[in-house]
């Protein structure tokens, strides 16, 4: 080891003399790149914390998507079956428009029509009934739903074979309802299933399974599409009838379809789906406030074009039902929003404040962005049906969409008023509300024809929401026991 050769320690020794050159060299470089390294570890900064903020906000929109799951998918469950029936509704009657007469279209979609009222009518207030009082009757479910389903199902049989014999004389073109008695039989059967699927689907709501009834009323439009593609096919004689047919074949097996889910899911006990005439017998009186109140909510979308038809023209009905159709969305969402409300908050209080300020929020996140599409591309949307609409109904559609926001504090205060048991109370304010809303809409018609009548209606319903406001911001204030989780994630 002593015996180093000479060439090696030279080596070493230039080894030496370089390595102060060398440091020297690299502190020349590290100070040349040190703001480029320093801009890049504030970008690799900058990233590492961008990317934390958005993790944050993930993990928070996914708490809040989990905390409000339930509320959520029924809500969207109802709006999807409102998609679901228009759009497949469309490719029903253009398939009916395309095989059948003129005539027999005009007796089918009236007969349809008259069917639909009638069984809303029969539905007795049932259905409302039952969304909210399952989840405070728990185990009870199946009695309560089978009894309410045999209590509208013979009240629209009957309501159905009464109207068959008189309609007759009140239109000749109702005299095919009372031809025969197998007529007469079909058109109560159409009316007694349309009143047990209505009652059904808002039972399916108050148990919180709205993925059950966006199920039926989607292989309902499938069905009663396919019906109708099929016998305008093979079928040589089409009438109004027929049409009606498919309808109400549609609608029972959509029916039987889900009685057999429910039955392999569930099992069959006789017991679990016993009718309970007592149980029904007590919640009666409720019931029957509940048909009263929606008789009256359901006035005005029923009387306006009746109202603009007969002060204006059908002509201009025309162009109001186009505008009224549309604005639909808005009213259909917050119709979900606050019929799931009602159904989570009736059996649980104490949660009304946090799920009524989201739904809240939500309708007002709707009416804004419905707003921004109906009163900035009034002609596109319009135009869609003719450029005679986007010349006669823009200003109908611009008003009307207004009135998205105070539907939706009359809806809120509809279902507070559900909530909390105040209906009897409720009745008549709402009654003269409803008075006033068709009142103004036909002092604004005489006024200003048809901008005028929606003005005047959507000038009601502001009135409306004026006085309902009170009720409905003093429920969604935190209260000592109704501040919930979501309250973090809002």
């Amino acid at each position: 080891m002593g015996n180093i050769p000479e060439q090696d320690d030279s080596f070493v020794h230039m080894m030496v003399q370089n390595k102060p050159s060398t440091r020297l060299e690299d502190q020349s470089d590290l100070t040349e790149k040190r703001p480029a390294l320093r801009q890049q570890m504030q970008l690799g900064t900058n990233t590492l914390l961008k990317s934390k903020k958005f993790s944050t906000v993930g993990t928070m929109l996914f708490e809040w998507i989990k905390t409000n799951i339930v509320m959520l998918v029924n809500t969207g469950s109802l709006i999807g079956t409102t998609a679901v029936t228009s759009v497949l509704g469309f490719g029903y009657w253009w398939v009916a428009a395309r095989w059948f007469s003129p005539q027999a279209v005009g007796l089918g979609s009236a007969t349809i029509s008259a069917m639909t009222l009638l069984g809303t009518v029969c539905m007795l207030g049932l259905g409302t009934l039952l969304t909210g009082e399952l989840p405070r009757q728990p185990g009870k479910e199946g009695p309560l739903i089978s009894t309410a389903l045999i209590v509208v199902g013979g009240a629209g049989a009957c309501t159905g074979v009464v109207f068959a014999l008189v309609a007759p004389f009140a239109s000749a073109d109702f005299q095919v309802l009372g031809a025969s008695i197998e007529d007469i039989l079909l058109f109560a059967v159409g009316v007694s299933l349309s009143a047990i699927s209505f009652v059904l689907d808002q039972a399916l709501i108050g148990l919180l399974h709205g993925e059950l009834q966006l199920l039926r009323n989607t292989f309902f439009a499938i069905a009663k599409l396919a019906a109708l593609f099929v016998v305008s096919l093979w079928l040589s004689q089409k009438v109004g009838l027929t049409i009606y047919t498919t309808w109400i074949g549609g609608n029972a097996l959509s029916l039987a379809v889900l009685t057999v889910y429910v039955i392999l899911k569930k099992g069959w006990s006789r017991r679990t789906y016993l009718p309970q005439w007592e149980l029904l017998r007590k919640l009666g009186p409720a019931a029957l406030q509940h048909h009263i109140f929606n008789l009256i909510l359901q006035l005005p979308p029923f009387a306006l074009p009746v109202l603009v038809t007969i002060l204006l023209s059908a002509t201009v009905n025309a162009w109001f039902y186009v505008s009224f159709m549309l604005v639909n969305v808005i009213f259909g969402v917050s119709y979900a929003l606050t019929t799931v409300l009602y159904a989570m908050s009736s059996a649980r209080p104490a949660i009304l404040a946090s799920k009524a300020r989201l739904t809240l929020g939500l309708g007002a996140v709707t009416a804004i962005l419905a707003n921004c599409v109906f009163q900035f591309a009034t002609r596109q949307v319009l135009g869609v049906f003719g450029h005679i609409y986007a010349e006669q109904a823009l200003w109908s559609l611009r008003i009307l969409a207004l009135g998205g926001f105070p539907y939706i504090i009359r809806g809120h205060y509809v279902a507070i008023c559900r909530i909390q048991g105040r209906i009897r109370d409720t009745i008549l304010p709402m009654a003269a509300g409803t008075l006033i809303e068709l009142g103004a809409a036909a002092l604004g018609a005489q006024l200003g024809g048809l901008s005028g009548l929606s003005l005047g209606w959507v000038v009601a319903l502001c009135a409306e929401a004026v006085f309902m406001s009170r009720t409905v911001f003093k429920a969604v204030r935190p209260g000592e026991i109704s501040i919930d989780i979501d309250q973090l994630h809002l």
